[in-house]
């Protein structure tokens, strides 16, 4: 009879992540497959504009990680909030954050107008690389303006547990860019033929539709249960710990970042065509980062909420249930990833040199991504509870000081290929995903206090 009653209380835990994790899913699914679809259809303009693409999306990943710490603590103190039942401060506290995030969002905007040529050239590629993507990667920081003021919402979103609205938004985002790009590209639809500007000017005109989405949806339908309109008198003492949060998750994400611009800087030196091939197995493999983040940041809502409730042995096995879901996802994907890695790279190129490479790299790449998967899981149960200082640190030390030099190591020195920068991407990988794993089960969760603002 007991152990009846521990599958059933397993399984009802288990749906309760399913029902917060799979619209997180189809909403990251979403993502990902527009950069694949996108990815595919400016591909027929040759491997220059594949590598261009894929230049110019490490660019804004590491423009995007800066910032994302805004919408990171957002969703883990409106958690809180919002399981604590005081959500009058969760409200407060996300509209300091938009405040920040309108101003990041000017900075964005200004640096795409003024430097958009001379960050293209510090990634070492080809003259004609530079020379094709210039325009192309100005209107994606025009688009990342729109979306950093978007994650905040998202990150609202996800908080108080209405994961559904921010799939719908990021589906209606992602399809619309999708259906522009093919347009905007080889002029169908009677838009005009851009070529690779037109789908910059597609990924532009998405992210701002979905940014006035998430504008209707919080002013709107979210009015009625959280006085989305009402706007709290701002404490500054708040806004000091929305700024230091912020920073801290942002460090997280940027030293990840930067070393994956680093790294793709080694992988340019192989040549146009190994770039290529590297950007089509990275679009392959996000594939598997996005049960990760859908995990993960649901990991994030349960623990957050749990946390604010005062229950900590809840919180702490709401974390290992997510983690456990979201590492079934990933074997599953990763077991496809492996018996169908040739057909799948060549959806992107028919260039034999290009798809061979990047099925190689898919199948080494297959079941190693659980691992980030790790990472993502137990980051975002961390996150739950506000620490933030461990995830900086981790994040920062492994990804300058063990990421960089294996990439330069296996690369430069031994000359290893595009195998020997994915072999230094993954060594990267298990350490992180290990290091934030024994972080998470070592923590007292009974010592753990909802987070704070001090004068």
């Amino acid at each position: 009879m007991g152990t009846v009653y521990y599958i059933m209380k397993l399984l009802k835990s288990w749906y309760g992540i399913l029902f917060l994790a799979l619209p997180s899913l189809f909403a990251f699914a979403t993502q990902t497959l527009t950069g694949t679809i996108n990815l595919i259809l400016v591909g027929d303009l040759g491997f220059l504009v594949i590598a261009v693409v894929g230049v110019s999306n490490i660019i804004m990943y590491n423009v995007f990680a800066i910032f994302s710490g805004i919408g990171h603590t957002v969703n883990y103190l409106v958690a809180q909030n919002f399981g604590a039942k005081e959500m009058r401060k969760g409200m407060q506290r996300t509209y300091l954050a938009l405040i920040v995030s309108l101003g990041v969002a000017l900075i964005i905007a200004l640096a795409g107008w003024l430097a958009s040529g001379a960050v293209l050239k510090l990634t070492g590629g080809s003259t004609e690389l530079v020379t094709t993507g210039g325009e192309y990667l100005e209107l994606r920081f025009y688009a990342m303006s729109f979306g950093i003021i978007s994650f905040v919402f998202h990150g609202f979103f996800r908080g108080v547990g209405d994961t559904r609205t921010s799939m719908v938004v990021s589906i209606i985002g992602n399809v619309l860019i999708v259906g522009l790009t093919y347009g905007m590209t080889y002029g169908h639809w009677g838009l005009p033929d851009m070529g690779l500007v037109g789908a910059g000017y597609a990924i532009l005109i998405g992210e701002a539709i979905q940014l006035l989405l998430c504008l209707f949806v919080f002013w709107g339908p979210m009015h009625k249960r959280y006085q989305t309109r009402s706007i709290p008198k701002p404490e500054w003492s708040e806004l000091k710990l929305i700024s230091q949060e912020s920073g801290k998750l942002g460090m997280q994400e940027f030293s990840m970042s930067i070393s994956m611009y680093i790294f793709t800087i080694f992988v340019l030196k192989l040549g146009d065509m190994a770039a290529a091939a590297n950007e089509v197995a990275l679009s392959v493999m996000s594939f598997g980062f996005m049960p990760a983040f859908a995990f993960g940041s649901t990991a994030t809502i349960l623990v957050g909420q749990e946390i604010g409730q005062g229950r900590p042995k809840l919180a702490k096995s709401a974390g290992t249930n997510t983690a456990i879901l979201g590492t079934i996802f990933l074997l599953l994907l990763g077991t496809a990833e492996l018996i169908w890695a040739v057909p799948i790279a060549r959806l992107y190129s028919d260039d034999p040199g290009v798809y061979e490479l990047a099925a190689h790299l898919i199948t080494v790449s297959a079941y190693l991504q659980i691992f980030d998967g790790f990472y993502n899981f137990y980051a975002g149960g961390l996150r739950g509870i506000g620490d933030t200082t461990f995830l900086m640190r981790a994040s920062f030390v492994l990804s300058l000081f063990m990421f960089v030099p294996l990439t330069y190591l296996f690369v430069m020195v031994f000359e290893w290929g595009s195998m020997g920068a994915w072999l230094a991407l993954y060594s990267f990988l298990v350490a992180l995903g290990l290091a934030v794993m024994i972080r998470y089960y070592r923590t007292d969760f009974n010592s753990v206090r909802l987070k704070v603002a001090h004068g």
